[in-house]
């Protein structure tokens, strides 16, 4: 998704075959489902995290696949599964999550069930491709700090609200690793898609990892980060471009949502479009609370946006 910057330092790069266990680190490995996409990129990293023939615990699942779902529980072999834990309530992270509890015994953990919120004035809005999971419901609710504890592991729950209002990063203590899910990706920005997605949350979430001391990224699509403070400074500039862009185009009067994905996001593929637009009100939302920028009726999609007087003045 990102056009804004070159600087962000991407990692295209991914070699792996589908349902092939990859040995990342002593404790991580890691099996790719089967459902590539504009938005999941090769397809979902399920994580196993453990070593030898102690307990494991699950990171994403991923979608509800039966053949990535076997592939998953074969690579684990005979150990046990002693937690699911889920980043956040898309389904091509937490879809497979109640078949693989089935297939293992093991109970899932998560934020919460996916956020319902006042989706009317958002009604038109475009479906991305991986939807929330509405029938999402954990075995245990945590939050922030939460820890997990394993043979010779300990993950510990991180909020990162921003993507979804739900989302946790999972630091693994011996590694100095965080699991980020979908808040950053080696590949691509994050897509931020109102009213689930809250680009001023997303942007606090981004300064709470920038706290963090973690030495590697381990994202749910994509390859590990292995410079992460590097990669999300860029990704936090990139952002702040994104608002000088579309502050920009404001300059010229009013402007819908459209105008501006059409002026900014040239060259974009048009299958990552509908995505755009949900960024820039995402990013439009977030600047008319902090009185940049005016618009005549509730943000969305199809209203007209302009800069707030005391920018124009």
């Amino acid at each position: 998704m990102a056009t804004a910057s070159p600087d962000i330092p991407f990692i295209k790069d991914l070699h792996f075959e589908y349902g092939r266990p990859d040995q990342l680190s002593p404790l991580v490995r890691r099996v790719i489902a089967r459902n590539p996409g504009p938005f999941t990129y090769t397809g979902t990293g399920a994580y196993i995290v453990g070593a030898g023939r102690g307990p494991v615990a699950v990171i994403d699942p991923g979608p509800n696949l039966h053949e990535h779902l076997a592939a998953l529980k074969l690579a684990i072999g005979e150990a046990p599964v002693s937690h699911i834990l889920i980043t956040h309530t898309h389904q091509d992270h937490c879809g497979g999550a109640r078949a693989f509890a089935d297939m293992t015994g093991a109970p899932v953990l998560g934020f919460g069930p996916h956020p319902m919120t006042h989706r009317e004035p958002f009604a038109d809005a475009p479906a991305l491709e991986e939807g929330g999971d509405g029938a999402f419901a954990p075995d245990l609710e945590i939050d922030d700090g939460h820890e997990i504890v394993g043979d010779a592991w300990r993950l510990t729950a991180v909020h990162t609200p921003g993507h979804l209002s739900n989302h946790l990063c999972f630091a693994l203590e011996e590694e100095n690793a965080l699991f980020t899910g979908d808040h950053v990706m080696g590949w691509s920005t994050s897509v931020i898609a109102p009213p689930e997605g809250d680009m001023g949350d997303y942007l606090a979430s981004l300064d709470k990892l920038l706290e963090r001391k973690d030495a590697r990224y381990y994202p749910t699509h994509g390859a590990p980060i292995d410079e992460p403070h590097r990669f999300v400074r860029a990704i936090r500039a990139h952002r702040r471009i994104r608002d000088g862009q579309i502050l920009e185009q404001m300059k010229r009067g009013e402007v819908s949502v459209r105008d501006i994905v059409e002026a900014v996001y040239v060259g974009l593929d048009p299958r990552l479009k509908p995505a755009a637009a949900l960024n820039v009100l995402a990013h439009l939302i977030r600047l008319r609370m902090t009185g940049a920028v005016d618009c005549d009726n509730a943000p969305t999609l199809d209203a007209r946006f302009r800069l707030a007087s005391e920018q124009r003045a």
